[in-house]
């Protein structure tokens, strides 16, 4: 497993420290297959959707929190087969917990469970202090005139 090393780019950067641990993450995740599948889609330059495909498992079997910035979907299914018998079983319904960091502007929506397939509506909302705002240029000449109070 690789491991990259970004204290140089830390020395320079102030509140980016959790970078190295999602990089770490990311690189570790790509050699296990993720379960459930899911698809990250962007809809429009605000709107994505995570959804998540959970066959054999019901809408009450399923958790969607949000907490401190993290999306965290989860899903417990009930031991209902203690009486069958398989002779082949591919469709898992073993208990799995997804977890997917949001950007401090992203806002979780609805969530909807249709056809196996369990999809997140996401938001980016950026608030009025953190949008891009023009800046007026004042030179010495366009300077505010003071009104001096007369002495009288």
């Amino acid at each position: 497993m690789r491991s990259f090393d970004l204290s140089p780019l830390m020395r320079s950067s102030v509140g980016f420290d959790h970078l190295n641990r999602l990089l770490d993450s990311a690189l570790s995740s790509e050699q296990s297959a993720p379960y459930p599948p899911y698809n990250i889609e962007k809809l429009s330059d605000d709107d994505y959707r995570v959804t998540m495909a959970v066959a054999g498992f019901a809408p009450d079997e399923l958790t969607v929190t949000v907490q401190e910035g993290m999306l965290l979907i989860a899903g417990k299914g009930r031991d209902e087969d203690k009486d069958r018998r398989y002779l082949h079983r591919g469709i898992a319904k073993r208990a799995f917990e997804r977890r997917f960091e949001l950007a401090d502007t992203i806002q979780v929506g609805d969530a909807r469970f249709q056809n196996g397939l369990l999809e997140v509506e996401l938001k980016r909302v950026i608030p009025e202090h953190k949008r891009p705002r023009q800046i007026e240029i004042r030179s010495g000449e366009n300077s505010p005139k003071t009104i001096e109070a007369d002495a009288a």
